[in-house]
């Protein structure tokens, strides 16, 4: 099967493991004997959402999210179509923000997102920073990864994890964080989302394989290293939060 992975602004938003997810992605889908290109999309470049299979973007500061926002409006039409139709999509850390209605800043302006959920941002002075213990209704295992943010989000309906044993979530300690609808998966943990959840990875992979028709194939790849990693995560992650 061929697999176009769209990557936006992969300099402009790279902090904290844009790559990583999709280099893990690809790896994962090679693996599965899937031909894989990487198209990377640069501010005033251009691409053919109608021939993706997966959108992702990364996170930035703040000030990198704002503008990489002046270039991603243009795609808002297409991308909610792309949405709509069950493409498979990530978008971590301040990238997240970005897909809501507005951003607020600090300074009392604001910019209107790409409007493909409801949910506003709003960035305050205070930085929230620490890992994250929760829980996905996508899969049974949890879900660990980091917080390094200065915004809350509210109006969310629709988390991608409905509660959190540790760290802090959409608008609150604890509260469920990010947001999921159909194919699309937003967070605002960053870092290498998708090397740390082994199970997020194969159920991204397996909403580009059910967009075709097609069922994840019974014998998948599995990497120890990437297992081990995670066991080791999830088992402190879970003793502090149980310590608390």
């Amino acid at each position: 099967m061929d697999v176009r992975i769209i990557h936006f602004y992969p300099d402009l938003m790279s902090l904290y493991g844009s790559y990583a997810n999709v280099l893990a992605l690809k790896r994962y889908l090679e693996r599965l004997d899937c031909d894989v290109t990487v198209e990377s999309v640069l501010p005033g470049g251009g691409t053919d959402i109608s021939k993706g299979d997966f959108f992702c973007m990364g996170a930035g500061t703040e000030r990198a999210a704002r503008a990489a926002m002046e270039d991603f409006a243009r795609y808002a039409q297409p991308l909610k179509a792309a949405a709509g139709d069950c493409a498979a999509m990530l978008f971590a850390g301040t990238a997240m923000d970005l897909i809501g209605k507005t951003v607020k800043e600090a300074d009392g302006s604001a910019y209107e997102g790409l409007g493909l959920a409801s949910f506003t941002t709003e960035h305050g002075k205070r930085r929230i920073v620490g890992d994250v213990y929760g829980h996905t209704d996508l899969y049974p295992e949890a879900v660990v990864g980091f917080m390094n943010k200065c915004g809350v989000v509210t109006g969310v309906e629709t988390p991608l994890l409905t509660g959190l044993d540790l760290g802090f979530g959409n608008g609150k300690e604890r509260g469920p964080e990010g947001f999921h609808w159909k194919n699309v998966f937003a967070s605002q943990l960053t870092g290498p989302l998708l090397v740390k959840n082994p199970k997020l990875l194969e159920t991204v992979a397996a909403a580009i394989y059910a967009r075709r028709g097609k069922p994840l194939p019974v014998d998948r790849p599995l990497d120890r290293w990437a297992e081990q990693a995670y066991a080791v995560t999830e088992e402190q992650l879970r003793l502090r939060a149980q310590a608390k």
